[in-house]
C-alpha cells in the first residue's frame, strides 16, 4: 500500500505563527497554510472527494478570530469544522497564553493534543514534533491496521470455526442464515469475533460483492453519530461544509455491520428503527427521504432483553434486529479451540515479525487452557504476539509466559491434585530460579551463590521443577518439555 502525502496544514492568522510552526514540522511534511475558518472550509471542500490530498495533520491556532470583534468565527468551530469532515486528520491546537478552559474546551471538540507557544522556545519546539511524531505513527497504524484487516478477512473462517461443538453450531446457523436477506443479531462477550462473523456471514451471502461497511458505535463521538450514520447536508451544522454520506448509504447493496448496538442512546434507537422499518433515512439537515437497501448485522455484548425491562433499550428496535440471534460463546467455553487458534496466530505474528518459532510446548499450552479468557480471541491474540515478539528460542514454554498471567491461569484452579497455593508458588518459584539462571549465564553454583543457596539445594529445586536452559529448541519438530 502506498503511504499517502504527508501534509501538514497549518491555520493562524498570525502569519508569524505559521511560520514557527512551519519551521518545525517542514522536515517531516508538505505545508500548506490557512489565515480562516472561511479559507480552511475552501481548502478541505476542495479536498474532501480526494482523501490522499487530505493533510496528515492540522495544527489550529485556538485565538483565531478572537482579536477581531467583527468576525464571530475562532479556534473551536475549526476544530469542530475538521472533527466532523475529515475525522481521519489529527488535530493539534496551538494556544499563545496559558488558557485552562480554552484547552479543556478544545480537547472537548475533538482536538488530539494542545501546544501553547508561551513556553520556552525549546520546550515548544519539542512539544511540536511530539505532535508531529504521533500523528505520523498514526498514519502508519491506520496504514497498518488496513493492511491486517485485509489479510485477516481471507483467514476470518479459520479464526471463528475451531473445532468445538460451540463453534461448530454457530457457523452451522451462520451458514444457514448467510443466504437469507434476514436481520442477524450476534450475542457474546467483547473479543469473542463478532465482526469477523459479521463478515464472513457476508462472504458468504448473495450480497458478497457490495460493500461491507462496519460501525463500532462506541468509538464515535455522540455529536458525530447521527452524520456518520445517515450522513449529512451542507450546512446542515457548524462546519458542515460540504454533504456527507453516512454508513447506511455507504451499505447499499451490501452488508451494514453496527457494533455495539446496545450501547445507542435512545434518541438514535427511535431513528435507526425508522430507518430498519421504513428502508429509508433522511441526512442531517436534509428533508428528502432517501431509499437504501442492506442486508443487517448487529453485535452486542449487552443482554438486551434486560436493557428493555431497565428501560435503556426500545423494545420494539430490540425485536427488529432480534430476528436471527446467534450466540457466539466465549473463549472459556471452547477450550478445545485454543490449540487451533494459537497455531493460527503464530503463523501470523511469524510472517510479520520475521521470526521462526515452532510453536508452544505441551506444557505452556495445558496452562493456557487452564486460563478464564476474560478478554477472549482478542486476549489469546495480543498474548501470542507478544510472545513471538520478544522470544529469541524455537519453542514457547510456561516459563516464557508472563508471570501475572501464569498466576492468573492458576487463579481458581486446583491443578493436579495439590492446593491453589501451592500450584501458584512453584509458579513464581520456576520463573524466578530461571531467571536468576539467566542472568548468571546459565552456570549453577554462580546461580547458587546468587540466589544465597547450598548447591545441592539448588540442584533439587531445579529437579523438582523442571527447570531447563532456555537454548533447548528443537528444528525437527519435537517440542521440549518445560
Amino acid at each position: 500500500m502506498t503511504e499517502p502525502r504527508r501534509i501538514a496544514l497549518l491555520i493562524a492568522a498570525d502569519p508569524a505563527v505559521r511560520q514557527r510552526l512551519a519551521s518545525v514540522a517542514a522536515p517531516h511534511f508538505e505545508t500548506d497554510e490557512a489565515a480562516s475558518l472561511s479559507s480552511a472550509a475552501l481548502y478541505l471542500d476542495a479536498r474532501l472527494g480526494h482523501p490522499e490530498r487530505l493533510p496528515v495533520l492540522a495544527f489550529v491556532d485556538l485565538h483565531l478570530g478572537r482579536q477581531d470583534a467583527d468576525r464571530r468565527d475562532d479556534g473551536l468551530d475549526v476544530v469542530r469544522l475538521l472533527r466532523a469532515n475529515a475525522p481521519q486528520v489529527s488535530v493539534i491546537g496551538i494556544v499563545q497564553t496559558a488558557d485552562s478552559t480554552l484547552v479543556a474546551r478544545a480537547i472537548s471538540a475533538g482536538a488530539s493534543d494542545v501546544v501553547g507557544l508561551d513556553a520556552d522556545s525549546a520546550l515548544v519546539d519539542a512539544a511540536v514534533r511530539g505532535a508531529v511524531g504521533r500523528a505520523l505513527r498514526a498514519r502508519q497504524l491506520a496504514t497498518f491496521e488496513a493492511e491486517r484487516t485485509s489479510a485477516d478477512e481471507g483467514a476470518s473462517h479459520q479464526i471463528i470455526a475451531g473445532h468445538s461443538r460451540a463453534m461448530a453450531h454457530v457457523m452451522a446457523l451462520s451458514n444457514k442464515v448467510a443466504a437469507l436477506p434476514t436481520t442477524v443479531l450476534l450475542l457474546g462477550e467483547s473479543g469473542t469475533g463478532k465482526e469477523l462473523l459479521a463478515r464472513q456471514l457476508h462472504r458468504a451471502s448473495p450480497l458478497r460483492d457490495g460493500p461491507c461497511v462496519a460501525v463500532n458505535l462506541p468509538a464515535i463521538p455522540r455529536d458525530l453519530l447521527e452524520s456518520t450514520l445517515f450522513g449529512h447536508e451542507r450546512g446542515a451544522f457548524t462546519g458542515a461544509i460540504a454533504q456527507k454520506i453516512g454508513a447506511f448509504e455507504r451499505a447499499a447493496g451490501g452488508t451494514l455491520f453496527l457494533d455495539e448496538i446496545g450501547d445507542l442512546a435512545m434518541d438514535v434507537q427511535s431513528k435507526l428503527l425508522r430507518a430498519i422499518q421504513e428502508g429509508e433515512i433522511e441526512r442531517v439537515g436534509g428533508h428528502q427521504p432517501i431509499r437504501t437497501q442492506f442486508r443487517l448485522v448487529a453485535a452486542t455484548h449487552v443482554d438486551l432483553a434486560r436493557a428493555v425491562q431497565d428501560g435503556r433499550f426500545r423494545e420494539d428496535l430490540y425485536y427488529r434486529i432480534n430476528v436471527v440471534p446467534v450466540h457466539v460463546p466465549p473463549l472459556r467455553d471452547r477450550q478445545e479451540d485454543i490449540p487451533a487458534l494459537v497455531a493460527h496466530f503464530l503463523q501470523r505474528y511469524n510472517a510479520r515479525f520475521h521470526k521462526a518459532v515452532d510453536g508452544v510446548t505441551p506444557e505452556a499450552l495445558r496452562l493456557l487452557s487452564l486460563y478464564r479468557w476474560p478478554g477472549n480471541v482478542r486476549e489469546l491474540e495480543n498474548l501470542i504476539e507478544r510472545l513471538v515478539a520478544l522470544t529469541d528460542a524455537g519453542w514457547i514454554g510456561v516459563d516464557d509466559l508472563p508471570l501475572e498471567w501464569q498466576l492468573a491461569a492458576l487463579d481458581g484452579i486446583a491443578v493436579e491434585g495439590t492446593s491453589r497455593f501451592a500450584a501458584a508458588r512453584e509458579t513464581f518459584e520456576r520463573s524466578y530460579v530461571r531467571r536468576a539462571l539467566e542472568v548468571c549465564g546459565m552456570n549453577v553454583t554462580a546461580t547458587a551463590a546468587y540466589l544465597g543457596l547450598p548447591l545441592s539445594t539448588l540442584k533439587y529445586k531445579l529437579h523438582r521443577l523442571a527447570v531447563r536452559p532456555p537454548a533447548r529448541v528443537s528444528r525437527e519438530g519435537q517440542p521440549p518439555t518445560d
